[in-house]
């Protein structure tokens, strides 16, 4: 990486339009190599329709996505291999086993020697004791190791990340959060992280954006952010955010 590879993330007057409704409203951010960036907002925000275009899932109305410097509307494909997801809320086929389901995966992000890179994970992540066993048959706990597993199956540069703790008990959350700043480190991987977790994020995320109403209602580091609101933590700030009218503190 030389000081003028793109950023991994580049968003530029970025709009979703469903039936006559904005869900985002033409946002401009970017997100560094190497750096953890915070997407929070309230349900309906957009953070989820912005990541789905940011993975080229979702078409944009307007503006542009470009991920290491393309354009995800016109050669997705060519980066792909190098990014992948992860989120509770989207399940893996139930009946086939997780070594299965991680072969599956890593065929298609063209993983190559997938077999050792599965028994890698399986021993970084603990998964040796239920690796043939069914998706379907295992715990939440075990399911948020799969999920991990998952999305590192392929290495990415840029991870994205849609509420990867969600209904976790404090222990296992943990357990993710140290695996991603050991990834983070190792690996030098971007990170775009959305999450309610306001502490997750603190501990997570080098800076924030939050998100309202399909705009960018503010955005800065979680220290910047807290002393600029004169609050003591940052779920204290976003309540500020969430509760106040649309116009007040919106970033333009």
């Amino acid at each position: 990486m030389t000081e003028n590879s793109p950023p991994a993330i580049e968003i530029r007057e970025l709009q979703k339009r469903y039936s006559g409704v904005l869900a985002v409203r033409g946002i401009s951010f970017s997100l560094a190599r190497g750096e953890v960036l915070g997407l929070l907002g309230g349900n309906g925000a957009g953070k989820t329709t912005t990541i789905g275009m940011i993975m080229g899932l979702v078409l944009p109305s307007a503006g542009s996505v470009k991920v290491f410097g393309v354009d995800m509307a016109k050669d997705r494909y060519a980066v792909l291999p190098r990014m992948n997801f992860e989120s509770p809320y989207v399940d893996m086929p139930h009946r086939l086993t997780v070594r299965q389901n991680l072969e599956v995966f890593g065929r298609l992000y063209g993983v190559r020697k997938i077999k050792e890179r599965i028994i890698e994970l399986a021993r970084e992540l603990h998964l040796e004791e239920f690796l043939d066993r069914e998706s379907g048959a295992l715990s939440a706990g075990q399911k948020t190791r799969v999920a991990l597993a998952k999305s590192l199956i392929n290495e990415p540069d840029l991870l994205l990340l849609d509420e990867p703790t969600a209904s976790l008990d404090p222990d296992t959350a943990d357990w993710v959060r140290t695996r991603l700043e050991t990834y983070r480190k190792a690996h030098g991987a971007s990170i775009l992280l959305a999450s309610h977790n306001m502490a997750e994020v603190e501990r997570l995320c080098d800076r924030v954006i939050i998100m309202k109403a399909g705009t960018i209602a503010d955005e800065g580091t979680p220290q910047n952010l807290i002393e600029k609101y004169g609050r003591h933590s940052l779920e204290e700030v976003f309540l500020d955010v969430a509760r106040a009218p649309l116009t007040q503190g919106a970033a333009a």
